[in-house]
C-alpha cells in the first residue's frame, strides 16, 4: 500500500496516531455520463497499490462477464458495483472510496454523469472541497458538464480540477487539449470559480494519472495523485462566525442537561456567551462534553454536548450563535434551488423544508428566474423541472435561522421533502434575505393552483334534488383533497355570483345549489340539473377539469 511505513511493523500504536493525524481531502469525481469518472478512480487506486490483491482477481474475473475493455481488466468495475450500473456501462449510484497516502487521506466520490441521476451528483458533491470535472477528448465541452459545472459553483466547491480525458484517443495532440481549455474557461468566465486547474490525462492508459506521461511532453504540470496530495483546501472551514444547530437535547439524569450536535462554523470556548434562536434567551457555555472528556473548545466539523451555565429553554432545531454575531432569523429567504424529481416544481406548493437540525413546513413563493444551464441566461419561469436550477423566494410557516449559502454552508442549505412521500425533491443554497419590496406581490392563480392542487370552478345546480347533491359533491371533493365550499342561501339572491367568483379567485371550487338566479348570471359556469346527476360521474369529470396540468376550458354534460 502506498502509505505504508516502518511504523507498522515496529510500533503500531506511532503509526495509528501518525494515519489519524492527515489532513483529509474530500473531493468527487463528475462530468457527462462516459466521460471516464470510473475508470479514473480504478486507476488511481491501481498505480497507487491501493487495490488488495483478492479485490484486483475479482475485479479481473468481472472484467471477462462485464468489462468494456476487449478483455483486459476494467477498473471501472471497482466503484461500478451495481449490477444494473455494470450492465450499461453507466455510474447510477454515488459510490465512495478511501484511500491515503504519506501526507494525506483521501474520501473519493463517484458520481453519476447521466442526466436523470443530476440528483445523486448533487448529493454526492455537497460535502466536497474538491471537484474533478472529467470531460471526453473526442467530444469536448457537454450539456452535462456545465450543468455539474454549475452545481459545484452553486455548492462553493473552491478548488476544480478539470481532467480532459481520453487523450490516447486523440493521438495526445495538445491543440485539442488547448481547444477544450479555451471552450470551458470561456463557459465558466461568469462562474464564482477561482482556482480551476486542467490537466491532460488517459484514465485506460494511466497517462498523468499518478505517472507522468511520455506520451504528452508538452504538458509540463504535475500529475493528477501529486496535485491531489499538494493542493490547499485549509480554507475550506468558517471558523468565525459560531453556528451551534441543537441535534439532541441530552439528559440522561437529573443532574446533567446538555445540548448535542455538531459544530457548523466558528470556535467555540468554555465561557463564551451564547445566544439560543429563535428565542433568544442568553447564557455562557459552562462545559464542552465529549465521549473521550471534556474540550477547552469546540471547532467544525467535531460533535460535542454543551452545558450552559443558566438553565434556558432549547430544543432540538434551535440554533446557539454569540449574541454580537448572529445569523438572520427570518419566515423568507431567496434561495438558488436545484430541483431533483420528475414532478415539476410549482409556486404555492408545500413541502417540510430541512435546514441544519430544524424542519418546518414551507413553500416556494415564487421563481424569481430560471437558469439556462448551456448560456447560464436567466429566463421567466413558472415552474422548475427536473435537474432544473432556479433563484426562488421561500416562504417558511416558522421564523429559521440562517446563513447566506457563501458565509456558512452547514446553516445555508437546505432540503425540500415531499410531504406525502418522504422524498427528497429538491436542494436549496442561500441567497440572502428575501427584501421587503419582494414580499408585496400579488398571490397569482398560479400559485393558488399549486397550493390546492386544482384550477377553480364554479359548479351551478338546479332541480328538487340540488342540496342533497351539493352536499354529497363537497363530501367526495373533500375526500379526494380538493378545496371547495357550497352556496346554500337563497337569500343571497343576485350576490351569489359575485361570492362565487371571489371564491374563485381565492382558488377554491365553488358549488352554487340556489334557485331564482338570472341565467345570465350563470353564464360562463356548469349549470347542472341535480335530478339527473350520477354524482360518482359528475367527481370524475370536475376532478379531471379542475386539475391543475388541464387544458380543458369548459365542461360539457349530457344531462
Amino acid at each position: 500500500m502506498s502509505h505504508q511505513s516502518d511504523l507498522i511493523s515496529t510500533d503500531i500504536h506511532s503509526y495509528l496516531a501518525q494515519h489519524e493525524r492527515k489532513e483529509l481531502l474530500r473531493f468527487l469525481t463528475c462530468g457527462n455520463v462516459d466521460d471516464g469518472k470510473s475508470t479514473l478512480i480504478g486507476r488511481l487506486l491501481h498505480d497507487s497499490k491501493m487495490i488488495y490483491e483478492d479485490q484486483l482477481a475479482a475485479i479481473q474475473k468481472d472484467s471477462l462477464k462485464s468489462g468494456t475493455t476487449g478483455g483486459e481488466i476494467d477498473l471501472a468495475l471497482l466503484v461500478d458495483g451495481l449490477q444494473a450500473e455494470r450492465e450499461q456501462g453507466i455510474t447510477i449510484d454515488v459510490a465512495y472510496r478511501y484511500f491515503s497516502t504519506a501526507k494525506r487521506k483521501f474520501i473519493i466520490a463517484d458520481t453519476p454523469g447521466h442526466e436523470q441521476y443530476t440528483r445523486n451528483m448533487a448529493t454526492g458533491a455537497s460535502m466536497c472541497d474538491l471537484a474533478i470535472i472529467l470531460i471526453d477528448a473526442r467530444f469536448g465541452v457537454q450539456t452535462q458538464t456545465k450543468r455539474h459545472s454549475f452545481i459545484v459553483s452553486l455548492l462553493g466547491i473552491k478548488h476544480i480540477l478539470v481532467a480532459v480525458n481520453k487523450m490516447d484517443l486523440m493521438d495526445y495532440s495538445h491543440t485539442v487539449f488547448e481547444k477544450i481549455r479555451s471552450d470551458y474557461l470561456a463557459f465558466v468566465d461568469t462562474l464564482d470559480l477561482h482556482d480551476v486547474q486542467f490537466i491532460p490525462l488517459s484514465a485506460l492508459k494511466g497517462d498523468n494519472v499518478v505517472n507522468r506521461s511520455d506520451s504528452m511532453p508538452w504538458y509540463e504540470g504535475p500529475p493528477l495523485m501529486e496535485l491531489l496530495d499538494s493542493i490547499e483546501v485549509a480554507d475550506a472551514q468558517n471558523f468565525t462566525n459560531v453556528r451551534f444547530p441543537v441535534q439532541w437535547v441530552n439528559r440522561p439524569n437529573l443532574d446533567f442537561r446538555g445540548f448535542s450536535g455538531t459544530m457548523a462554523a466558528g470556535v467555540l470556548k468554555k465561557g463564551d456567551a451564547v445566544m439560543a434562536l429563535p428565542s433568544r434567551k442568553t447564557s455562557r457555555v459552562k462545559s464542552i462534553v465529549t465521549h473521550d472528556g471534556e474540550l477547552d473548545e469546540a471547532f467544525p466539523p467535531q460533535a460535542v454536548t454543551l452545558t450552559l451555565v443558566d438553565e434556558i429553554d432549547v430544543s432540538r432545531g434551535d440554533m446557539l450563535a454569540k449574541p454580537d454575531d448572529l445569523p438572520l432569523v427570518d419566515t423568507r429567504f431567496v434561495a438558488d434551488i436545484v430541483w431533483m424529481t420528475e414532478t415539476p416544481l410549482n409556486p404555492g406548493r408545500q413541502y417540510y423544508l430541512k435546514l441544519a437540525t430544524k424542519t418546518v413546513i414551507g413553500s416556494i413563493s415564487r421563481i424569481i428566474f430560471r437558469v439556462d444551464i448551456n448560456t447560464l441566461e436567466r429566463h421567466d419561469a413558472r415552474q422548475l423541472a427536473l435537474n432544473e436550477i432556479g433563484r426562488c423566494e421561500v416562504a417558511l410557516g416558522a421564523p429559521i435561522a440562517f446563513d447566506p449559502y457563501k458565509v456558512c454552508k452547514g446553516t445555508g442549505s437546505f432540503i425540500l421533502i415531499d410531504r406525502l412521500s418522504n422524498v427528497t425533491v429538491g436542494a436549496g443554497m442561500i441567497v440572502g434575505k428575501a427584501e421587503k419590496g419582494e414580499r408585496a406581490h400579488k398571490v397569482s392563480p398560479e400559485e393558488r393552483a399549486a397550493r390546492f392542487n386544482q384550477k377553480p370552478v364554479t359548479v351551478w345546480l338546479t332541480g328538487d334534488k340540488r342540496l342533497d347533491t351539493a352536499y354529497r359533491l363537497d363530501r367526495s371533493l373533500f375526500d379526494l383533497g380538493h378545496a371547495s365550499a357550497v352556496l346554500d342561501d337563497d337569500s343571497l339572491g343576485d350576490q351569489a355570483p359575485l361570492i362565487a367568483r371571489q371564491l374563485n379567485e381565492a382558488g377554491l371550487i365553488c358549488i352554487c345549489a340556489l334557485e331564482n338566479v338570472q341565467p345570465e348570471a350563470r353564464e360562463g359556469s356548469l349549470v347542472l340539473q341535480a335530478g339527473n346527476l350520477v354524482v360518482d360521474d359528475l367527481i370524475k369529470l370536475i376532478h379531471s377539469y379542475t386539475h391543475p396540468e388541464s387544458d380543458q376550458k369548459s365542461l360539457d354534460f349530457e344531462i
